[in-house]
């Protein structure tokens, strides 16, 4: 019988070594075009902001991460990465639940999907950021209007998707549940909300994209602390070894964050992997 191929073709069977491998080559081709790109520049002008070297990144980090503030005595970039977390996490929690309720219920009753389908849809057009302004005057300036805005942006998204997943599932379940004797809240809460939780994680994961967008946003515009509130506030003198790392630092906590999700759907829900 005949093996199938390593890399190319439909039936490529890339083994575990190889996938870690052919994973690793974008990153290092991305670090070796980065540290080029800056040895050239440097080598014109060391004075050069745009591209800082590895040392300079180096030391950057070390100082943003491993030195007190001599005015406030906190490690700036772990009090930052709190902040934004703390917005993050409230925002994307109060969206899941939101989004799961509506749309559970959205799929299941007919009454409740006429009165409120069609607002979702209407809803989930508006474009969060251009409300940002409107947050502002109503909310304030605080930690209420940077959470809105990632409910706002998240949870339609949240809400549609589950929707779907419940009109996907068959309808014949439902019917069977009932002459069994189940009532309709056991229908909702005991036959379909667990067959949906795992579609309910992996929105969360495809949400999380927009939701560090319109975190970074918000920071930009109003705050006093938080990883984008730094990034806008040391633009101004082309800090680049400071955006560079935050910027790295956001990424990898985005990846964190995506991966841990995923390992939880794998091992509550293994069903639904396979």
């Amino acid at each position: 019988m005949r093996k199938p191929p390593l890399l190319l073709g439909l039936h490529a069977r890339p083994g575990k070594y190889l996938k870690w491998l052919l994973a690793a080559v974008p990153f290092i081709l991305v670090a070796v075009i980065y540290v080029t790109a800056a040895h050239i520049r440097h080598a014109e002008n060391p004075r050069d902001k745009l591209l800082p070297t590895p040392t300079a990144l180096s030391q950057s980090v070390h100082k943003l991460a491993f030195s007190a503030n001599k005015r406030t005595g906190e490690y700036m970039l772990w009090s930052d990465t709190a902040a934004s977390l703390k917005r993050l996490f409230s925002g994307i929690i109060l969206a899941a639940i939101a989004g799961l309720l509506l749309g559970l219920n959205l799929g299941l009753f007919p009454g409740f999907n006429a009165v409120f389908y069609s607002f979702l849809t209407f809803f989930s057009m508006i474009p969060p950021l251009a409300i940002l302004p409107i947050l502002f005057i109503v909310v304030g300036i605080d930690e209420a209007a940077k959470i809105t805005l990632i409910f706002i942006g998240v949870f339609p998204l949240i809400a549609r998707d589950t929707y779907l997943a419940v009109k996907s599932l068959p309808q014949e379940q439902v019917t069977k549940a009932i002459t069994l004797g189940a009532s309709q809240l056991d229908v909702v809460y005991r036959v379909i909300l667990p067959q949906i939780m795992p579609r309910l994680i992996n929105s969360v994961r495809l949400s999380l994209g927009a939701a560090w967008l319109f975190l970074i946003a918000a920071e930009a515009i109003a705050a006093a602390d938080g990883l984008g509130y730094r990034i806008f506030l040391v633009r101004r003198y082309l800090a680049m070894d400071i955006i560079l790392p935050y910027v790295l630092w956001i990424t990898l906590l985005g990846f964190c964050f995506d991966w841990l999700l995923r390992q939880l759907n794998n091992r509550l829900f293994r069903w639904y992997q396979a």
